[in-house]
């Protein structure tokens, strides 16, 4: 068994390699990602040919030229027109319309800023598609997306709102229109598509609608920001998110109510009211980072048409961050769970970061301007109330540390006979009243805490563009010093201080710890105080100085509670008459207890037959 500090030791070793593991899912280094270069080039070329659609110049307008032939009518009409533009626009969105295809062609937030200090845009200038097959003569299709309807209707109301429809009339009178609707302050854009002609115009009413989304780049940090994309979907019910920094494919089955391209503080999300039947999509991320593409996604949703040769299906798009608030209350079920607040295997965090961590960051907020302070101050608040785990660790280690003496005699008693010295070990701690637990467990109980913040920071939208200290842009890393060389394993080209803190404090705690206990005879847990801070290092480099920051804090908290609990609280002389107490006390046998002393009874039982049949 070990001591106080040596279960304290093993909790940050725990806690060392569960942040190992985080950072192995969440992240993909340069070699990795090399070796999809091929199929993203691949595959980069199977969308676009799926595409079938060209970038078109944008042009104002008011200044468009039309050329359609003045005999041409139907499906003609409808090939043949030139291409115009409309804007619409509210406090928040900035979106222009292309009548080929009667789809956004370019999209962007009013409020947020990209790293060179242009508008934040979702959409580039006819990059992404929407469409669909529909039937323009025996044996013949065109894709909607491909067709130039005619601007039918352009209305505001009073309160700001907007809507805009488009309209195509095929050769027997079959109708297509595409009417979108932009409300103030919304991130939200109504899409409804109305058939009339369904059975003309669909193959056995079935609408097989395609979506292509090439999102590029929007922050500092390209290669992290790849790392940070997600596919998130909500099938049946159940929300499920698939990485994105390389290429796949994923199929559903069940019906689709929403599918969410997500960059690591932006969305572009495809929302069905009535869900789709079924979806596939397909995905592809660049294998380098010479490219501002973030991921070309290509997805095929299905919706089996019911009813009358009319139809209206219902859609909505969103463009815009990815805020906990404003996706919680955009009115579409489940569109929060896009913020990684905790998922997969840290999916137990979340409930922590929504009703503990945001509300103390939130009221915080309303007091204090900088995001450093706010940050300093919730990672005080969160260290005190979770103190008294802290303090039933050392005090657990201080009990340890007390029967020392007697462990040691124990061990030199039994020498080599482990089973023996595990037996007599346990009876010592039984007649002290000493849980040899204790130490290890608080440490463990704040794992979650420390995961759920970390989930936290590396996800707020609000840090964006916001300064402290020397540090820029919280959202991303800071910058000390730049290299003339990047170095692998995801150093990068650079030196972040609040990183170098972050290790120097880290390993500050490590040294603290070890001079506790001197005598420690485990290789690995001699030599990891010195390991850890240097994986630390190098994984650290590249995140988010918020993250850094916190980090930062914590261990500062962690010393000087360490130094308080040690030096001022825990009183070795006192401790020593408890266990003395104790042992005066009649004994009883924890189910626990009973449990592994028959274990030990087992194995020496074995061990000894194993001599007798030497």
């Amino acid at each position: 068994m070990q001591s106080m500090d040596r279960n304290t030791i093993i909790g940050f070793v725990l806690m060392g390699v569960l942040l190992f593991v985080y950072l192995f899912i969440s992240s993909k280094n340069s070699q990795e990602l090399q070796v999809k270069k091929q199929q993203y080039e691949d595959s980069v070329a199977k969308i676009e040919s799926a595409r079938k659609k060209t970038a078109p110049v944008i042009t104002d307008s008011v200044n468009a030229v039309t050329a359609i032939d003045s005999t041409a009518t139907g499906w003609a009409r409808a090939a043949s027109a030139a291409e115009s533009f409309q804007d619409l626009e509210n406090d928040v969105l900035a979106i222009r319309f292309t009548n080929k295809g009667a789809q956004p062609v370019q999209v962007k937030l009013k409020n947020y800023k990209r790293s060179d200090s242009s508008q934040v845009t979702l959409i580039h200038d006819g990059s992404d598609n929407i469409s669909y097959a529909v039937n323009i003569g025996p044996n013949q299709t065109a894709q909607a997306g491909e067709l130039f309807f005619q601007l039918k209707d352009i209305k505001k109301d009073p309160s700001g709102n907007q809507t805009i429809s488009y309209e195509v009339t095929g050769n027997n009178g079959e109708t297509i229109v595409h009417e979108y609707a932009l409300k103030q302050g919304s991130y939200l854009v109504d899409y409804t598509i109305r058939l009339n002609g369904v059975n003309s115009l669909l193959t056995q009413q079935q609408l097989n609608l395609n979506w292509v989304v090439d999102a590029h780049q929007q922050e500092k940090d390209v290669k992290y920001e790849r790392q940070q994309s997600q596919l998130v979907i909500l099938e049946d019910g159940e929300y499920d998110y698939f990485n994105l920094f390389s290429s796949d494919q994923e199929k559903f089955e069940k019906p689709v109510h929403w599918a969410s391209i997500k960059q690591q503080f932006f969305n572009t999300t495809l929302i069905a009211k009535d869900k789709f039947d079924a979806a596939q999509v397909d995905w592809t991320s660049p294998g380098e980072d010479t490219t501002s593409l973030i991921v070309a996604a290509k997805a095929s949703f299905q919706k089996k048409l019911t009813g009358d040769n009319t139809a209206v299906i219902p859609l909505q798009f969103y463009f815009g961050p990815n805020d906990y608030k404003i996706l919680r209350n955009v009115g579409v079920d489940d569109m929060d769970k896009i913020v990684n607040l905790g998922q997969g295997f840290y999916a137990f965090v979340r409930p922590i970061n929504q009703f503990v961590v945001m509300p103390v960051f939130d009221f915080i907020k309303k007091f204090i301007g900088s995001f450093g302070i706010v940050i300093a101050l919730l990672t005080l608040f969160i260290r005190l109330i979770t103190s008294p785990l802290v303090y039933s660790s050392y005090l657990s280690g201080a009990k340890m540390k007390a029967l020392r003496p007697e462990i040691d005699a124990l061990k030199a008693k039994h020498g080599d006979d482990q089973q023996t010295f595990g037996m007599e070990q346990m009876k010592l701690f039984r007649e002290a009243g000493v849980n040899p637990l204790g130490g290890c467990i608080p440490a463990l109980l704040q794992i979650p805490i420390f995961f759920a913040l970390y989930s936290f920071f590396n996800a707020n939208v609000a840090l964006r563009g916001e300064r402290f200290l020397w540090a820029e842009d919280l959202s991303t890393y800071d910058v000390i010093a730049r290299l003339p060389f990047s170095i692998p394993l995801g150093f990068g080209d650079h030196i972040s201080l609040f990183t170098l803190l972050a290790v120097i404090t880290s390993f500050l705690i490590s040294l603290y710890n070890m001079n506790m206990t001197p005598d420690q005879n485990n290789p690995m847990l001699k030599y990891m105080p010195y390991i850890f801070p240097v994986v630390m290092l190098f994984f650290f480099n590249r995140l988010p100085s918020a993250l850094t920051w916190y980090y930062t804090v914590s261990n500062v908290i962690t010393l000087v509670l360490q130094f308080i609990i040690q030096k001022y609280i825990i009183n070795h002389d006192q401790i020593v008459a408890q266990l003395a107490q104790n042992r005066l006390k009649p004994k009883t046998k924890s189910k626990w207890q009973e449990k592994m002393e028959e274990v030990q009874n087992s194995q020496k039982r074995v061990q000894n037959m194993q001599k007798k049949g030497k």
